[in-house]
């Protein structure tokens, strides 16, 4: 019998963040001890889920809630995302306007599959999260990049992006906090961004996962400033929670002249679909929303101080230059590719993971505006980001002329 071939849309997929793992996990095989600066999983490193929603998570079990929930999620925890949404954002909403999904990833490729027929377009950030640029190529419409800004704190280009809105735009993605950049946008750039979309009457998707992860400064949803843009919102327990195992995240809608209705019945049914997401894991996120979060001071407090430790290093590195993130726990540093013996950014990573055992992510990864780039976490102890460090300024010395 001969090979069954996969639909080319599927081989197509890349996911930068994860690839990487791989060649990595050759050298493991070898005895070789990798210090991974890839994944933004704070729960690899020394930060936790609160120990509240860690035993709801167990009770949750016990008392048998083990069965398929309603697909739109438990209404006690979409009461609890409102509460939430209204005390940090000032947005006006109802537990009708909230979906309950398995992380954020869910989210994204629902909506943008419900959204989107072939041939459609959604503007993305560049860089951008992969998966948005994925799953909208999987969905056989076109993810655009608008640029952002380096030099400016990777701000968007409010005129790159008007210029590349067509007829086929579909929905304008803001990621704020961003990933992979950690730029964090105020709310002058964000009135701007609606007012775009109102030109074109088009969504605005926020992706606000990181959005209690900032450190100078507060995040602002654009979901708090609209009046009549409709605003689609991202979040989940991943991050600001340290629930990354659970995959459970939330949409809700911003929909002042409810324009949105029939994409909110699309989105409703492919949820119905596909079921639900995790019971346990939503009367464990409904504990983690209404509890204490004293917790999130001190992991803070840790990540500016690691925060600071990698800026500082990487401006002292002779051929990079990267500026300081204010949000989220990513860098994205740019390398003088030019000024080494490397083709592009994706071989700098392999041969700085072979020769000196520490795992980034290439920037191109990330899309057309990350070439020449590398991503970090800086999520580990400082020891060991002086350990990572210290290896970077060998291998550049080593290699740059």
């Amino acid at each position: 019998m001969r090979k069954v071939a996969p639909s080319k849309r599927a081989s197509s997929v890349e996911y930068a963040i994860r690839d990487v793992v791989i060649p990595a996990r050759e050298l493991e095989k070898k005895g070789i001890k990798v210090i991974k600066l890839n994944i933004g999983d704070p729960v690899k490193f020394d930060f936790d889920a609160p120990e509240h929603a860690k035993e709801a998570y167990c009770t949750a079990i016990r008392e048998g809630h083990n069965y398929y929930s309603d697909s739109e999620g438990i209404e006690d925890l979409r009461k609890a995302i409102v509460e939430r949404e209204r005390k940090k954002n000032n947005v006006d909403i109802t537990s009708n306007d909230v979906f309950v999904t398995a992380a954020v990833t869910e989210a994204l490729q629902i909506t943008i599959g419900a959204l989107t027929n072939p041939g459609d377009q959604i503007l993305v950030p560049g860089p951008s999260y992969p998966p948005y640029i994925s799953f909208t190529k999987f969905l056989l419409a076109e993810p655009v990049e608008y640029r952002t800004v380096e030099d400016e704190g990777w701000i968007p280009d409010l005129d790159d992006m008007r210029k590349k809105i067509t007829d086929k735009t579909r929905a304008i993605v803001v990621i704020n906090p961003n990933n992979p950049t950690g730029a964090l946008y105020d709310e002058k750039i964000l009135r701007e961004i609606l007012d775009i979309a109102g030109e074109h009457e088009i969504p605005v998707i926020s992706d606000e996962i990181y959005d209690m992860i900032t450190y100078e400064k507060k995040h602002i949803s654009p979901g708090s400033l609209t009046k009549d843009v409709p605003v689609i919102v991202f979040n989940g327990m991943s991050k600001v929670y340290f629930a990354t195992g659970w995959r459970l995240g939330y949409m809700y809608f911003v929909d002042p002249e409810n324009t949105l209705e029939n994409l909110r019945d699309a989105i409703g049914r492919l949820l119905r679909v596909r079921l639900c997401p995790s019971t346990p894991a939503q009367f464990a996120a409904l504990e983690a929303l209404r509890g204490p979060m004293d917790y999130l001071n001190e992991y803070l407090k840790k990540l500016r101080r690691r925060r600071d430790l990698m800026y500082r290093r990487l401006s002292e590195i002779e051929n990079i230059s990267v500026q300081k993130p204010e949000g989220a726990f990513y860098i994205f540093p740019r390398v003088k590719i030019e000024n080494g013996p490397w083709k592009d950014d994706k071989e700098f990573v392999l041969d700085f993971l072979r020769s000196k055992h520490v795992l980034v992510v290439h920037g191109s990864g990330f899309g057309r505006y990350g070439i020449n780039h590398f991503r970090a976490v800086y999520l580990p102890q400082e020891e060991i980001i002086e350990e990572a460090m210290n290896r970077l300024e060998e291998f550049m010395k080593e290699r740059t002329r």
